[in-house]
């Protein structure tokens, strides 16, 4: 009896330690993506001010690529007129979409560049410390501002080659080449704010940009076609993923539609369609979120 009695007592007690309003779990989600959503917006403000202070940097970023297409452009204005598969184009046309997407490269291998500044100045031990939620918000800012100036560099590229070679592009059309971007840019910055990670300083970080800078594009079809390479070259362009990027992007400029079932990658091992290309695109950028996530994981947690 002074068991039941006992137990009745907690019971009454426990009743009134119930909360009377049921938590909202719908309320806290919109919390939730709501501060998500303001994490990145003040990381990706912070670093658009940077930018502003500093228009030298994005005017050159602009500059470059143009003289890349107009000096390449002029230099090889006589070769061969069928480079691509038949196509009668000029030079400068074929090198266009390569152009374009070494911009892409180009822009995103300095991603990291903003994160190991903040390391060495010691502002990064600052961010790292304040009250954030989400720390991978610090690498979805530093994707999503590398991604911005890079589509205003490669929206510039398509106007000056659409006004110089007379072949504008439709929105549609425009809205693929920046979708093919998109997957190089994400793929790029997410190694290179890696790079930032595990890199003692500035000078490691810029040393090792530029000794990958131009092996990679001689090592892609930027400049010239797959047909025109040895073997041993053919094989270490097909492991690049800017190829792929950049034959889309050519196949788009070249015949002015979106057949997802041409062939844009032919070598003497396989084939490759545009949907193909466009899915080992997103598997990459799959593989190297999930590598690079793991990494910084394992180094600061």
């Amino acid at each position: 009896m002074k068991k039941s009695n006992t137990l009745s007592i907690k019971n009454k007690f426990l009743i009134h330690l119930k909360p009377k309003t049921k938590i909202n779990l719908f309320v806290n989600k919109k919390i939730v993506y709501k501060n998500f959503y303001e994490e990145i917006k003040i990381l990706t403000n912070r670093l658009y001010i940077q930018t502003k202070r500093r228009p030298s940097n994005a005017i050159t970023s602009i500059i470059q690529p143009l003289l890349w297409l107009l000096l390449f452009g002029a230099l090889f204005q006589n070769a061969p007129i069928n480079l691509f598969e038949g196509h009668k184009i000029r030079y400068g046309e074929f090198l266009s979409p390569g152009i374009l997407i070494f911009t892409a490269f180009t822009s995103s291998i300095n991603a990291g560049l903003p994160i190991i500044f903040d390391r060495e100045f010691g502002f990064f031990n600052r961010l790292l410390i304040s009250p954030l939620i989400y720390k991978n918000t610090l690498i979805i800012s530093s994707i999503i501002y590398i991604w911005g100036i890079t589509i205003i560099q490669i929206f510039i590229i398509i106007i000056f080659s659409g006004y110089w070679f007379k072949n504008p592009k439709e929105i549609n059309e425009i809205l693929a080449i920046i979708s093919i971007s998109t997957f190089i840019v994400t793929n790029i910055a997410t190694i290179s704010i890696c790079y930032a990670f595990i890199l003692p300083g500035h000078i490691e970080f810029i040393a090792l940009t530029l000794i990958i800078n131009l092996p990679t594009l001689f090592s892609s079809t930027a400049l010239a076609p797959l047909s025109f390479m040895p073997y041993w070259l053919q094989i270490i362009a097909c492991l690049n993923p800017l190829t792929y990027g950049i034959e889309i992007v050519r196949h788009i400029y070249l015949s002015n539609n979106l057949f997802i079932n041409k062939n844009i990658i032919n070598t003497i091992w396989f084939s490759l369609h545009v949907n193909q290309s466009t899915y080992l695109l997103i598997l990459i950028n799959i593989l190297s979120f999930i590598l690079v996530n793991k990494i910084i994981k394992y180094k600061y947690d």
